[in-house]
């Protein structure tokens, strides 16, 4: 049960660091050649997972090979991006092609206008 109690407590606090970031990212998939296919998206947080618009390419790229990863770019003023990798799967009940991403880690990363004194990473959420 204790397992379960961190998970919950870490998509809370992945949660609260979305809306900090805000509704758009980059959603990273890998196409069937095994190169990253890049697009921008606005994500919504919804039952635990990251919800996104999805065109025709990244859809056929994430039912192929669901691993994706998410990056918010560093707000201004901030010293960090978050990262978040999650496994994605199409929403079929959804008025637009859309998927669904249940996150399996998350990281704030600092950039390189980020403070060096400060972390370099700091985990938001860790594989369970």
């Amino acid at each position: 049960m204790l397992g379960m109690m961190s998970i919950a407590v870490g998509l809370a606090a992945l949660a609260e660091r979305i809306d900090e970031f805000g509704p758009i990212a980059y959603l990273v998939s890998v196409s069937s050649e095994g190169s990253p296919h890049v697009v921008s998206v606005r994500t919504s947080w919804e039952d635990g997972r990251v919800v996104v618009g999805a065109g025709r390419q990244t859809l056929a790229n994430a039912e192929a090979r669901p691993d994706v990863t998410l990056l918010w770019s560093a707000p201004p003023g901030s010293g960090y991006c978050l990262i978040v990798d999650g496994t994605a799967r199409l929403l079929p009940d959804a008025a637009e092609p859309t998927l669904g991403i249940d996150p399996t880690t998350g990281v704030l990363h600092r950039t390189p206008e980020g403070d060096p004194a400060e972390p370099s990473c700091i985990k938001l959420l860790s594989p369970s």
